[in-house]
């Protein structure tokens, strides 16, 4: 066969190019303006075969990123570029807590990715109201343990939270926070395009501790300007804050809302010190707190007013609302699963473990399965004592002038608007704007209110997984979150 020179020269500069460390590939994808250098790290992470996926004009990839190769400690992310002008939009992590549960099967399954789960758990629908269609959004399953991240090292799954105690839990950072913090790293290494793109984190539930440490992390490292992240930013939902002003956020809220009686919302406030290391000595507010569990075990703890899914076999068992924490040496939050229809739980426990699905994700071969379950109880269960509060890394961030909006789901029960006033009116920060509606297609859409440093608001029929229950509402808010603008204030 004869080629022409032209061919042949052609030919030598792809051996050369395939020879070469760093291969790039020139490509236009979607609804893209110009076209983007792609590098070969990430290619093979790429996802292409993804069962039941709708067609969509946007990258995604998945796989693992190593945060300690010494101990074999290796966390699994999935990253949606942005609908249209990824090498524009900013970049989101997106964290939810447990402690213990998967970010893939909560935040990126159920709430805000762009494929939501069907409810046959075999194949996902698309989610027009994806946070991905206004910023590039990267989920991330951590510490090791949960979803399909893992460590070789056995030991790593002890004591995943934080062990310390006294003064050095206020100053240090945990285990969790170091391994996001290299995973973070290391994955800029696969992209290299985000290295420098405005960044921000985002997050829900126990993630109100995650997000800030992570922040704090972030800010004091980048003194070095070799380790420097574009952090412009947090974004927390119905987070866990300050334990006391969250202990007495739920038992407040349970009997504003009829779940308990006078009686023993008044034991309760009578007997039980939440500031103290031994609360549950006092057998009146052990007991009282009880009765509050015990009540809130019949109904959806994370939505009053949803039903539960009495179908899930987790749920007929009883195991579902089991309060999972130590009353004697504990001052943290109940540990109690649950969400606005927990059947979603059970779909994407069926999706995640089909082996072609695994595959698609680069976390298996399609034969040998990884048992992925949304939550790992093992973690839940055996979690150590976390900081008790994270408002001092809020002052600090406040300090550096990071962006901190806080919303809150106003008929969550778990970590409920009344926790998230009280931890925030505890900073004593100034008011700038005045408490007042905000608005969607002309409807109220919550109520929201600007401190120096700090904007909270509130979604009117929330419950704790927002974007759940007002998907529109969520983007609209998110959106105006990374404009750093208030979301439309009148009708």
């Amino acid at each position: 066969m004869a080629f022409y020179p032209n061919v042949i020269s052609m030919l030598k500069i792809i051996v050369v190019l395939l020879l070469s460390k760093t291969i790039f590939v020139v490509a236009r994808h979607g609804q893209w303006s110009k076209e983007e250098k792609v590098n070969v790290q990430n290619v093979k992470d790429l996802v292409t075969n993804l069962p039941g996926q709708p067609s969509v004009d946007f990258r995604h990839y998945a796989g693992y990123v190593t945060v300690n190769e010494k101990k074999g400690r290796a966390l699994f992310y999935w990253f949606y570029e942005a609908w249209t002008l990824p090498h524009e939009k900013p970049l989101v992590l997106w964290l939810n807590g447990g402690p213990g549960c998967s970010s893939v099967g909560y935040g990126a399954t159920q709430e805000i990715g762009p494929f939501i789960v069907n409810t046959d758990g075999k194949g996902l629908h698309l989610n027009p109201y994806s946070w991905n269609r206004e910023a590039n959004m990267l989920f991330l399953e951590s510490p090791v343990g949960v979803g399909f991240s893992y460590s070789n090292t056995a030991n790593d799954y002890d004591n995943l939270g934080d062990d310390l105690t006294g003064e050095s839990r206020k100053l240090a950072y945990h285990k969790y926070s170091k391994d996001a913090y290299a995973f973070l790293h290391n994955w800029f290494q696969k992209f290299p395009s985000f290295k420098n793109r405005t960044f921000y984190i985002a997050g829900e539930s126990y993630a109100g501790k995650y997000v800030p440490e992570l922040a704090g992390l972030i800010h004091d490292k980048n003194n070095d300007a070799s380790l420097y992240i574009n952090l412009k930013g947090i974004l927390l939902g119905n987070p866990e804050t300050n334990d006391a002003e969250d202990w007495k956020g739920l038992i407040d809220y349970a009997w504003s809302h009829a779940v308990v009686s006078d009686e023993t919302h008044k034991i309760i406030r009578e007997n039980c010190d939440f500031n103290s290391n031994n609360t549950w000595s006092n057998e009146d507010c052990s007991q009282a707190v009880d009765e509050v569990l015990a009540q809130y075990s019949e109904i959806d703890i994370y939505s009053l007013y949803t039903s539960v899914c009495i179908t899930n076999s987790a749920y007929a068992d009883n195991k579902a609302m089991q309060v999972v924490f130590k009353k004697s040496s504990s001052k943290m939050m109940p540990r109690i699963m649950g969400g606005y229809d927990p059947c979603l739980d059970d779909y994407a426990k069926s999706y995640y473990n089909k082996p072609e699905v695994q595959k698609a994700l680069h976390v298996g071969d399609g034969l040998n399965l990884k048992n992925w379950t949304i939550c790992n109880m093992d973690i839940f269960n055996g979690w150590a004592q976390s900081k008790d509060s994270v408002l001092p890394i809020y002052k600090k961030l406040i300090d550096a002038k990071f962006r901190i909006w806080v919303y809150s789901g106003d008929t969550d029960g778990r970590v409920p608007v009344l926790s998230t006033r009280y931890s925030l009116s505890s900073l004593g920060l100034p008011i700038t704007r005045a408490w007042r509606p905000w608005y969607h297609q002309k409807q109220v859409a919550g109520w929201l209110q600007e401190y120096e440093g700090l904007t909270f608001a509130t979604f009117r029929g929330a419950g704790h997984a927002v974007p759940i229950f007002k998907p529109s509402e969520s983007l609209a808010f998110f959106t105006s979150f990374l404009l750093g603008k208030n979301p439309p204030l009148k009708r």
